[in-house]
């Protein structure tokens, strides 16, 4: 799996410079520690775990599994009996044992040039006690105390992360929820987690957060989707009844009920910055964030307190290459996991100090990024291909206007990046002289599973290269056979790591079936992939029927659940279309209700529908009037010529189960040329 040495002359290489100070300076070092991670994983993941707090030791195995269905029921379990906290070990421990109290954690910058405030290790240690004490007053204590569940629904700001680490502290398991989804997706989530809490953030005359959601426009708290989503009032089809909310702690004075709504500066102001973290077990949820599924049901993906401490602690410290004069900026959001692990958790476990950013990449330029890493001095930048291919647009210029000269380390992450973009982001950003990780991970995996490490890797563009410590791949073909050597196939692996899920909250069967009932034994991404001669790993994208926009994962179930629930629209099928920028699009086919007319009026009714459903991010690209689908003789649609359909290749291969071809030269008539 891993080779005996690295390749050689086609492959792109570190500088001397940054190999000297690296943690794992060369490929020999990688492959002698990945070896002992493997077949020694307590050791290995121990040496970790000395760098943190534990109120008491772990009993029995370090790391106990079963990865496969035919022999009981799927579990990982890690250091059983040790207890811990983390916000104690992100923040407390960085304070008082460490000394780093005076050291900046984040640098915030606002949507407008201008607008930023700092906060140091100390500043945010007191304001999580703070805020910990206000979840404590509201009631339900013992609750909150007991693994009850928060939602936080918030904008990119410093609150955000106090919120969070508040909910760590007492023990609470947060539930955040993407500001850019809808009231009815928030409801949802909120639903299936059974939170007594909603966290949000508002607008209106307010000195102390002053925000709108820029990314995706839309007033939170102003436009009182909190209260249609908490409240259960969303319109017919579909009569939703939210639990119970037992606090809505805003942040600002806007559409209110005292009942129920409380203001978090009001709050905030008179309460104690001392709370004792409340001491939980290893196994302990620390949070649940929804991933989309293939059924269109989202999943409660939960991740435990020690295992995932542990491992993204390491994964940040490694794949970044990371010291103590850094500064790291992750432009991610961390309503997703990236945001999770690489702008709160790992960085903070290190003593790191962070840019949190509320903008947008291109406002009120197409410089903006590099300006702000000239401004903070960013050495570690990490962001997503749809952004790079989205500044590639403009070409260098905008780039080079800025000196960029303390940039060490890029990384990407998201989706396969594409070669191209990969070379215009290592050449132009980077000069040639900062290696580029190019991670694979998933909101399961908690932290990256597949990642060069800047030292020590040799680089190929577009490839995730090879595992990360106590990871495991194999290539698995249709029937379930490893395949060795140069492959294509199913990408799973073989064995857990600290960070891995433990299940799909409050569905063990459905956290079962989706990841390992198909291939007994191994944990199955649901991605493809490809190992080339080299024992380089190509991740090719997603093999079931989920799409990847602007890096973020979308259900074609849940697009098409929310386009049909429209009285107009009889059937739908959603495919994905290859995009230069966001790498796939939205391409919907709709068939029509007898007597319906498609005309542009019902096509922006259609987008609005599945924006004001699902979020922005998944208003289609192209609507297509579809007629007919293609369907076999049982009546499945094939989906594999409607993607051929969308991106007009006349090639269709076998179509002599299709029940009726006719359909198949009036979908070619109607496609949509341009985005609608």
């Amino acid at each position: 799996m891993i080779p005996d040495k690295a390749p050689g002359e086609e492959v792109l290489h570190a500088s001397g410079d940054l190999k000297k100070q690296a943690h794992i300076p060369s490929f020999e070092k990688y492959k002698e520690l990945y070896i002992r991670s493997v077949e020694s994983p307590e050791e290995f993941w121990g040496d970790v775990a000395k760098d943190f707090f534990w109120k008491t030791k772990y009993t029995g195995k370090f790391l106990d599994y079963n990865f496969d269905v035919t022999k009981g029921e799927i579990f990982v379990k890690c250091m059983e009996g040790a207890t811990t906290n983390i916000c104690y070990n992100v923040l407390d421990r960085n304070v008082h044992e460490r000394k780093l109290g005076d050291k900046m954690a984040f640098y915030w910058e606002g949507n407008e040039p201008g607008d930023e405030k700092t906060v140091t290790y100390r500043e945010l240690l007191q304001q999580v006690c703070k805020f910990a004490n206000v979840l404590k007053s509201q009631g339900k204590t013992q609750m909150l105390l007991n693994c009850d569940r928060v939602s936080i629904y918030m904008p990119m700001v410093v609150e955000l992360v106090v919120a969070m680490l508040a909910c760590a502290r007492i023990g609470a398991v947060h539930s955040i929820v993407f500001a850019g989804f809808s009231a009815e997706s928030l409801c949802e989530r909120i639903m299936d987690s059974q939170c007594c809490i909603l966290i949000t953030a508002g607008k209106e005359k307010c000195d102390v957060i002053d925000v709108i959601y820029s990314k995706c426009c839309i007033m939170l708290k102003h436009l009182t989707k909190e209260d249609e989503a908490s409240s259960g009032s969303l319109s017919p089809p579909a009569k939703r009844t939210c639990p119970d909310l037992q606090v809505n702690l805003t942040s600002a004075p806007v559409p209110w009920n005292p009942e129920v709504d409380l203001c978090w500066h009001s709050l905030f102001g008179g309460a104690s910055e001392e709370c004792e973290p409340v001491w939980c077990d290893s196994e302990d949820p620390l949070f649940i964030l929804y991933t989309s599924g293939s059924t269109g049901k989202p999943k409660g993906v939960l991740h435990t307190v020690s295992g995932y401490m542990l491992y993204t602690a390491a994964t940040f410290k490694m794949v970044f290459d990371y010291h103590s004069d850094d500064v790291y900026w992750c432009t991610a959001d961390i309503g997703w996991i990236t945001g999770h692990s690489y702008i709160t958790y790992g960085p903070l476990a290190n003593g790191a100090t962070s840019v949190l950013f509320e903008g947008l990449p291109t406002y009120p330029d197409v410089s903006r990024m590099w300006e702000i890493v000239d401004k903070y001095h960013v050495s570690k930048f990490y962001t997503a291909p749809t952004a790079i291919r989205l500044l590639m647009k403009y070409g260098s210029e905008p780039v080079q206007k800025y000196k960029r000269t303390s940039l060490k380390i890029l990384g990407t992450v998201g989706e396969p990046i594409n070669p191209e973009a990969w070379q215009w982001y290592y050449s132009v950003v980077g000069e040639k002289r900062c290696p580029v990780v190019d991670t694979f991970w998933q909101t399961e995996t908690g932290g990256h599973v597949m990642t060069p490490l800047p030292a020590a890797t040799p680089m190929k563009p577009g490839s995730a290269t090879f595992p990360f410590f106590g990871v495991v791949p194999a290539i698995l073909n249709e029937s379930g056979e490893e395949l060795e050597g140069p492959s294509e196939g199913y990408l799973v692996f073989k064995q857990p790591w600290p960070g891995v899920m433990r299940t799909v909250y409050g569905n063990h069967e459905r956290f079962e079936t989706i990841y390992f009932k198909k291939f007994p034994g191994y944990y199955v991404t649901g991605d493809g992939c490809r190992r080339d001669k080299d024992g380089y790993y190509w991740i090719t994208g997603r093999i079931d029927d989920m799409l990847n926009v602007s890096g973020h994962l979308l259900s074609t179930a849940e697009v098409e659940s929310a386009l049909v629930e429209h009285e107009a629209v009889a059937e739908a099928a959603v495919v994905g279309r290859p995009h230069p920028v966001k790498g796939e699009s939205l391409y919907c086919f709709v068939t029509l209700n007898d007597g319906i007319n498609y005309n542009q009026k019902l096509e922006a009714e259609l987008k609005k529908q599945v924006r004001e459903k699902i979020g922005a991010i998944a208003t289609p690209d192209y609507i297509q009037n579809a007629p007919g689908l293609p369907k076999t003789r049982s009546g499945k649609i094939m989906r594999r010529v409607l993607r051929k359909i969308a991106c007009n290749e006349q090639d269709l291969g076998d179509v002599s189960t299709l029940a009726d071809s006719s359909v198949i030269e009036q979908l070619f008539e109607n496609r949509c040329c341009t985005t609608v």
